[in-house]
């Protein structure tokens, strides 16, 4: 089989990048990595290297080429179907991909009001009723899943899956904000986080070097 090849961009602040990455880390699935710094003048030109779509994560695969989080998620899926990336069960999968699609389409309040920067001092910033809504929603969304799949693990479904790497990146936004949340709330998050996978690409991203302005939020 051809190697996997995911071009991604800065740890410190590509939360779309964070996804593939960690689907394929708790898979245990061998891949190469390239890290493309946003925000540069040559970004769009390393990028173009790999995607027209000019955008990363991308994932490339002997001839084919893949593009967006979810997209490259479902393809490893299809891939690897030994891994479970989504729950065996039909009703538990069906929910799985809801929720990880509401994931990709919504949330923006939330998303432009606390980027992802993990060398950010954990301290929070006002947050609108907007972005309370989009974070209300999301505690239902992670409540629901773990009480009619979760009972399993400590996971969304119980054992990790496709939705946990699409909420990855909000779990860092709740935490390094400071997000007021509920109890059962904090308890998933500490579950990403303290996951080996997901301490690897928090240290990786601590070492780097490069600033993305627009994500600096005071």
């Amino acid at each position: 089989m051809s190697v996997l090849h995911l071009i991604i961009g800065n740890k410190n602040y590509s939360s779309w990048s964070l996804r593939p990455w960690m689907a394929l880390s708790m898979a245990g699935i061998p891949f190469r990595e390239t890290v493309i710094p946003l925000d540069t003048a040559d970004t769009a030109r390393l990028i173009a290297e790999h995607s027209r779509a000019g955008r990363v994560p991308v994932l490339r695969h002997g001839r084919a080429t893949i593009w967006e989080s979810l997209a490259i998620m479902e393809y490893l899926a299809e891939l690897f179907p030994e891994k479970n990336l989504w729950p065996k069960a039909a009703s538990a999968r069906a929910m799985a991909r809801c929720v990880s699609n509401e994931m990709h389409a919504g949330f923006s309040a939330l998303q432009n009001a606390c980027p992802m920067n993990l060398r950010r001092p954990r301290k929070p910033v006002p947050f609108s009723d907007a972005v309370m809504k989009d974070v209300g929603r999301i505690e239902e969304i992670w409540h629901e899943c773990r009480v009619r799949h979760g009972k399993g693990g400590k996971f969304l479904f119980g054992k990790f899956s496709i939705a946990d790497a699409m909420f990855a990146p909000v779990v860092t936004r709740f935490d390094t904000f400071m997000v007021p949340v509920a109890s059962e709330t904090r308890a998933y998050m500490d579950t990403v986080m303290n996951t080996e996978v997901f301490r690897s690409w928090r240290e990786a991203a601590l070492k780097e070097e490069w600033i993305v302005p627009a994500d600096e939020v005071d």
